[in-house]
């Protein structure tokens, strides 16, 4: 199976009445290229997870965020600091003596101060790595599947563009030898029409002909376009990491059919070759996301 470097992944579960949320979203790359993103606390963890992926993948732009969050019925937990409270108290004491402040100290003074009532802060929660292995490995097994997914869609449509190569290269081959009996034709009336009556040497205008066929003969590139089909072919049946090959194997075939092209007088077999191209470009496209 061929497997796709686009995909998402995601899994999550609930430690301590807290959320783990781990996402991993991947994109095509010449390598394999990790991003890890977590909180403070679980950065001791970053090379283990790099390892992880890498044991999985092997070429594709992976960024992976860890999130801890509250679960879905709680908050984040609220502590208050009694020791900075009783400080603030003495001061607004000291503050209303000295300047001879009238009113009494309440409790609403208190209440934009954030260092007296303390959130809980997830950067610094330290989760043990089993917890965060198992998580992990569910939002990796994720990614896994999406990338078959787009894998099998990639394949798919890899197949349907070789058929159509294949077909445009059967008319190039009926066309190329229809291409050398019309250029003896006109060859033959436009002598015929230089010379009228007079009597010309059919055995010349056979040696052009066959002049004409050694240079436009595209024999060796529709066998060496053949062949490389065939190979895609097998690739694409083989599956697993063959992005490279697969890239490599169409720059050939583009290289073919650009010397095809080049050899051509027709512009039937211009035309199809256009296609061709065409349609070997869009088959790169695919496979620069290809594992």
């Amino acid at each position: 199976m061929l497997l796709s470097m686009t995909g998402f992944g995601r899994s999550e579960a609930l430690w301590q009445g807290k959320k783990v949320v781990v996402e991993m979203k991947s994109l095509n790359h010449r390598y394999l290229d990790v991003t890890v993103r977590t909180p403070q606390a679980l950065s001791l963890y970053e090379i283990e997870i790099k390892k992880k992926i890498g044991e999985r993948f092997s070429r594709g732009k992976v960024d992976v965020t860890i999130r801890v969050e509250s679960d879905a019925n709680g908050d984040r937990a609220v502590s208050l600091n009694l020791e900075k409270a009783r400080r603030y108290l003495q001061l607004f004491s000291l503050l209303k003596e000295e300047l001879s402040l009238a009113g009494e100290i309440e409790l609403s003074l208190f209440k934009d101060l954030r260092d007296v009532f303390e959130m809980e802060d997830y950067n610094q929660i330290s989760i043990p790595w089993e917890v965060m292995e198992e998580i992990l490995e569910g939002a990796i097994s994720n990614l896994t599947e999406m990338r078959i997914s787009e894998g099998e869609a990639l394949k798919k449509d890899i197949i349907g563009r070789m058929a159509v190569i294949k077909g445009l290269l059967k008319e190039i081959l009926v066309r190329a030898p229809v291409v050398l009996q019309e250029y003896r034709v006109r060859l033959t009336n436009r002598i015929k029409e230089l010379l009228g009556n007079h009597p010309f040497d059919e055995y010349r205008v056979y040696q052009e002909v066959a002049i004409m066929a050694e240079k436009s003969d595209i024999t060796e590139e529709l066998v060496r376009m053949e062949s490389h089909l065939n190979q895609l072919s097998l690739l694409v049946s083989e599956g697993q990491t063959v992005g490279r090959k697969l890239d490599f194997l169409i720059q050939e075939m583009m290289r073919e059919i650009n010397t095809l092209g080049a050899k051509s007088n027709d512009g039937e077999i211009t035309r199809l070759v256009i296609e061709i191209k065409s349609e070997l470009a869009k088959l790169r496209e695919q496979v620069q996301n290809i594992e």
